[in-house]
């Protein structure tokens, strides 16, 4: 299949799945990607990508003009309905009255049941079934799941307080200890769901209601009042337990792309399904950054520029916006803010026990380590690492070509050829033979990314640096060989620009490669074999790695 087959072929897949959602039909990315193995990776990304685009994108005119709220009767069964506290993306939550026990309750329902998909009444149950499993003083508690006349509700206990967003919008940014110890109370929470394999996923100040005032013993007899987060809206929960393999329910295995922008985690944005608690830390470093500086750490005009940030760009240290924030919380802020979920918290209870211990004045698991904090940093992946699954094996086949065509040469000067021409063939027909056939290998693989072609013209740009070489030689009448500790320098400089893009690690391989070229004049007799090895080690030991990693992925469909 050629590139433009190949994306036809997409582009038709795409556009079929398409049709057959908006005449109501559920659609199963893997069932599709199933048939296309091929296509497998492309089609779930771009369907993720397409979905969240929908969302956000869908004409005005296939809206209602008023938007249909369900018509609550005064009353029905045990309950009666006092008025309407507020509404989402998914449902109405109406304050009511329990006769029964006569104490006051929150009804959640369907913002309209008649026009909900069948994805919509799964998530909703899924809030309910979630939501039933976690006791815990800091979620809120569900009392009762039901339906009346086809209208799916769920009853939980009544939170008189208002939202920690609406406190933010009133109040601004809160001071470091106050929101350190409201957030320690939401990480508790959430690490109690997680221990019971329940991932939110929305975590945001929306979702996270402030009680009225709970008095707690001070040191003195009055007490002081103290106001306390509740976590509610599980409407995104998702197990992550073995479970997560299932494909029933309203989850992310279709790489479907759920939450809000603002507060998604990295992996999240990207319509990964592989989860982890580390999703949730991500959010509640969010969250905490917003108590800080009053604004989450990403925003932008539309909610694909926003996950584009939260993708791309690193957050601003909350001490740019207020100096007064205290460098402790600083940190406990910015480790839950890593792009790679390993350089999180390990767990919602870890970052709970580091905001005790900052309100206590002790000292913070958190704190980095000097140079080995800056080493896992500078050596980290970007989100960009994953191409490299898409050269894993051509790079082997690289490193090999590379090895060759270094070895001959090297039999070239052992053999006393001292003809600038015969190298200078050598290397530029060589490398511009092996290139084209290397790209036309990557090209026929599936359509290759902005990202993959920034990569391949600092590629190129080394090729010319090695060819370029010889040429000198030639102007400037020097022995044969006498530069070749340039063409190091040059692939050196080329895993600079790849270890900025796609992983730090490659920093490390260039440093490898200057200190090849620094050792070269010291062995000339067997100076461009050393780098030809050295060079054909930086290529294989990464194209095994990426190769693996492609196979695995594979494997798991």
């Amino acid at each position: 299949m050629t590139a433009t087959d190949h994306e036809e072929r997409l582009a038709t897949l795409l556009a079929e799945m398409g049709e057959r959602q908006q005449q109501g039909q559920n659609v199963d990315v893997e069932t599709v990607a199933a048939t296309e193995p091929a296509l497998a990776d492309e089609l779930r990304s771009l369907w993720a990508t397409a979905q969240f685009a929908a969302a956000f994108a869908r004409p005005s005119k296939t809206l209602p003009a008023t938007p249909t709220v369900p018509v609550m009767p005064g009353s029905f069964g045990d309950y009666e309905i006092l008025g309407e506290l507020g509404r989402g993306g998914m449902g109405v939550v109406y304050k009511a009255r329990q006769r029964s026990l006569n104490r006051i309750v929150a009804i959640k329902m369907m913002r309209d049941a008649r026009l909900a998909s069948a994805v919509d009444r799964a998530r909703f149950r899924a809030e309910a079934g979630a939501a039933a499993r976690l006791k815990h003083p800091n979620i809120i508690t569900v009392h009762e799941v039901g339906e009346h006349d086809d209208q799916p509700y769920l009853v939980m206990e009544y939170i008189p307080g208002q939202s920690l967003s609406q406190h933010l919008a009133e109040v601004g940014p809160l001071p470091g200890r106050e929101a350190a110890r409201l957030l320690a109370h939401v990480a508790q929470a959430v690490q109690h769901a997680h221990e019971q394999g329940i991932l939110h996923r929305d975590l945001k100040p929306a979702n996270i209601l402030l009680s009225d005032v709970v008095a707690e013993e001070s040191d003195g007899d009055t007490p002081t009042p103290r106001t306390m987060p509740t976590v509610t809206d599980f409407g995104l929960a998702k197990r992550f337990s073995v479970e997560t393999n299932s494909v029933s329910g309203p989850r992310t295995q279709t790489g479907a792309i759920v939450g809000t922008p603002s507060y998604m985690a990295p992996e999240q944005a990207t319509g990964r399904k592989d989860l982890t608690p580390a999703t949730d830390v991500w959010s509640l470093g969010v969250v905490l950054y917003e108590l800080l500086t009053g604004r989450p750490p990403f925003h932008a005009a539309s909610p694909i520029d926003t996950m584009l940030l939260v993708i791309e760009q690193e957050p601003v240290p909350p001490r740019w916006f207020d100096p007064a924030i205290d460098r402790d919380l600083e940190m406990i802020c910015l480790k839950c803010l890593q792009k790679p979920p390993q350089l999180r918290y390990a767990s919602a209870a870890e970052l709970a026990s580091d905001l005790t211990a900052y309100l206590a004045g002790e000292h913070l698991s958190s704190q980095p380590s000097g140079l080995r904090y800056f080493l896992s940093r500078m050596l980290r992946e970007t989100h960009h690492a994953e191409v490299l699954e898409n050269w894993g094996l051509l790079w082997m086949w690289h490193s090999l070509a590379v090895f060759v065509l270094c070895f001959l040469t090297q039999v070239l000067a052992w053999s006393g050829v001292s003809d600038h021409l015969t190298y200078l063939i050598l290397w530029s027909v060589g490398l511009i033979t092996w290139g084209s056939i290397l790209w036309r290998l990557r090209q026929r693989a599936g359509p290759v990314l902005f990202v993959e072609r920034q990569i391949a013209h600092a590629w190129v740009a080394g090729v010319c640096a090695s060819i370029g070489m010889f040429i000198i030689e030639v102007i400037s009448g020097l022995p044969v060989l006498l530069l070749s500790p340039a063409i190091a320098i040059a692939a050196g400089m080329v895993f600079i620009f790849k270890a900025g893009i796609v992983s730090g690690r490659f920093y490390l391989t260039a440093a490898s490669l200057f200190a090849t070229a620094a050792i070269m004049p010291l062995v000339p007799s067997i100076g461009i074999l050393l780098f030809g090895t050295v060079s054909a080690l930086s290529f294989f030991i990464p194209g095994v790695k990426y190769y693996r990693l492609r196979a695995r992925r594979a494997a798991e469909g």
